[in-house]
């Protein structure tokens, strides 16, 4: 199975060696047929602590680093 590729946005970067990024998706409701907005937050491995808060970054799934920690920093993105 491919590997999921998100973009999305930087919220923290207290932790060390750890971001918070925030994807946004939308889609259409199947009933109501109107667009809806979900964020969904996801702790993301980042070896040498080089983003910031404010970044547009690209995470890839990758093994476990930790418990909630699944995804790992791509590239970041202009």
């Amino acid at each position: 199975m491919p590997k999921k590729i998100l973009t999305g946005i930087v919220v923290s970067d207290k932790p060390n060696k750890t971001i918070t990024v925030v994807v946004e998706r939308k889609y259409s409701h199947p009933l109501l047929k109107k667009v809806i907005k979900v964020k969904k937050k996801y702790n993301v491995h980042d070896e040498n602590n080089k983003f910031k808060t404010g970044d547009k970054v690209s995470i890839i799934e990758s093994k476990p680093f930790s418990k909630n920690k699944k995804f790992q920093v791509m590239e970041n993105i202009k």
